[in-house]
């Protein structure tokens, strides 16, 4: 590896459409530096005890966040994947799931995987609700070692 060389690029993700279209930048990133591509999903921790969604479509049956969050990040990526099946990163990709606050682990998964690059994306909140929540994508920006990526807006369709 040369000294600047990115080989793993981590893209933490909520399953919104910014996250979507960071996705698809970081696989254009990766396809042109042989980059390989971590996504990640985290279950916002609330708290030691366990969390619970029920799940549409079938009556009162509850499942742990986790499981229905795994759900859903397998969903996503199979439906980017769908929409771009010409995309070779896409299919190449690893998927990590991990429980905690989002932006605490989103910086230990990107020491533990050794990645070189973050991208994520952001929906670029500004006014109050900005300075009373703080962005994640913000303070993932400023604690990072590592250079971060931010993808504003997803494509907009044809």
């Amino acid at each position: 590896m040369t000294k600047n060389a990115v080989e793993s690029i981590l893209v933490p993700i909520d399953f919104s459409a910014y996250s979507e279209a960071a996705l698809l930048f970081a696989v254009n990133c990766a396809e042109k530096m042989g980059a390989s591509i971590t996504v990640l999903h985290v279950v916002h921790d609330l708290g030691e005890s366990p969390g619970y969604y029920s799940v549409k479509g079938r009556k009162k049956q509850l499942k742990r966040m986790e499981d229905v969050a795994g759900d859903m990040l397998e969903d996503f990526i199979k439906n980017i994947r769908e929409k771009n099946p010409d995309m070779e990163a896409l299919h190449k990709l690893k998927t990590v799931l991990v429980k905690g606050l989002p932006v605490r682990r989103i910086l230990e998964i990107a020491e533990k995987t050794k990645s070189q690059m973050i991208i994520m994306g952001s929906q670029g909140r500004t006014g109050l609700s900005h300075i009373m929540l703080g962005s994640k994508a913000e303070q993932v920006v400023r604690l990072s070692p590592i250079p971060v990526t931010i993808v504003k807006q997803p494509k907009k369709a044809k």
